[in-house]
C-alpha cells in the first residue's frame, strides 16, 4: 500500500538503494496521513556529508498531515543542539511559511490570525520556540517526491507506521 499515490513505499534501507540526487547536509523532515484525518506518522534524518548523525520517527493512531509535518519539525529541531548550523527541510510549504513568515505576526497579535483561528496552535507555538532558539539553523522547502535521496528517507521514515502494521 503507497500513501497519496506516491508508488510502492520504500523503506529507508531501499530508498538509500535507489536514490543519490539532492543535498548530503541537513536535516529533512516528512509527516504523512492515511486519510486527513486518520492514522499518521512523522520522521527526520539529520545528515552531513551523507552519513546519517540522528534519526527518529514516530506515528500517531488519530491526526492529520499537517500535525505530523509539524511534529516532524519539532522532533528534528529538539534534536539539534541550540548552537546547530544547519538548514532544516520540509516538503511543507505550509510549515515552512508559518515559521519563515506568519507566526512573528500572530505573536504580536497575541497568537490570533486576521481570518480566524490558527490551526493546529500548541504545535506552532512549540516550533517557532524553538526555532528561536537555534538562530543559526535555517528552516527551507524542498520539493516533495522528486527522487532527493534524504528527502525520500525522510518520508519512509514517516511512513514506517504503515509498514510495520501500527
Amino acid at each position: 500500500m503507497a500513501p497519496r499515490g506516491q508508488g510502492p513505499m520504500l523503506t529507508p534501507e531501499q530508498v538509500l538503494e535507489k536514490h543519490t540526487s539532492g543535498p548530503d547536509t541537513g536535516v529533512f523532515t516528512d509527516g504523512s496521513c492515511e486519510g486527513n484525518p486518520g492514522p499518521g506518522g512523522w520522521g527526520f534524518v539529520w545528515v552531513e556529508g551523507g552519513r546519517i548523525v540522528a534519526r527518529d520517527h514516530g506515528h500517531d493512531p488519530q491526526t492529520t498531515n499537517n500535525r505530523m509535518e509539524l511534529q516532524a519539525l519539532i522532533a528534528a529541531f529538539e534534536a539539534l543542539p541550540e548552537d546547530a548550523a544547519v538548514t532544516v527541510y520540509s516538503d511543507s510549504q505550509l510549515c515552512v511559511n508559518t515559521i519563515n513568515q506568519w507566526a512573528a505576526g500572530w505573536e504580536k497579535r497575541g497568537w490570533k490570525r486576521k481570518t480566524g483561528p490558527i490551526a493546529n496552535l500548541e504545535l506552532v507555538k512549540r516550533l517557532y520556540h524553538l526555532a528561536g532558539t537555534h538562530p543559526k539553523v535555517k528552516l527551507q522547502w524542498i520539493k516533495a517526491h522528486d527522487g532527493s535521496r534524504w528527502n525520500e528517507y525522510a518520508d519512509a521514515l514517516a511512513t514506517e507506521y504503515l509498514r510495520s502494521g501500527r
